[in-house]
């Protein structure tokens, strides 16, 4: 494994964020299950976080791909969101998170939600900037 491949392992690891949330009636659709618009808001949220832990750079969203709503989230629900770097590119990252539901009252857990987020780091003239500028450097030098 390479320096820049060792590095990707560990800030991938460091960076996984956990948000828990409960779903109250404010959040909830006529169906008086979780709007679909408050799980794609609180998805990014955690994706923005995970991809800034990962390379503490300033980000922005560039796409987000595939959202998979396998089970409704009902109101009186715990939710948690989890987000994993997948993937690192040079100016880019893509986290995946996945929202899983918890019955408040019984100890029944199962996958609700998933989706891809693509970020890509920028510099202070807001054009994309290498995401690990330490191991740019190093590898344009040995080329």
């Amino acid at each position: 494994m390479t320096p820049r491949e060792q590095e990707i392992a560990r800030r991938i690891l460091m960076s996984e964020s956990r948000v828990t949330k409960a779903v109250f009636p404010p959040t909830t659709n006529h169906h008086n299950t979780l709007f679909g618009g408050t799980a794609l808001a609180w998805m990014d949220e955690v994706s923005f976080i995970t991809a800034t832990r990962f390379c503490r750079l300033p980000l922005v969203t560039v796409s987000s791909d595939r959202i998979d709503f396998k089970h409704p989230i009902p109101a009186g629900s715990i939710v948690e969101l989890v987000g994993r770097v997948v993937h690192v590119g040079n100016t880019s990252l893509k986290v995946e998170v996945e929202v899983f539901v918890e019955d408040m009252y019984r100890p029944v857990r199962e996958k609700a939600i998933s989706g891809l987020f693509s970020f890509v780091a920028i510099g202070e003239d807001k054009r994309p900037v290498q995401v690990l500028p330490e191991f740019a450097k190093a590898s344009s030098e040995t080329a």
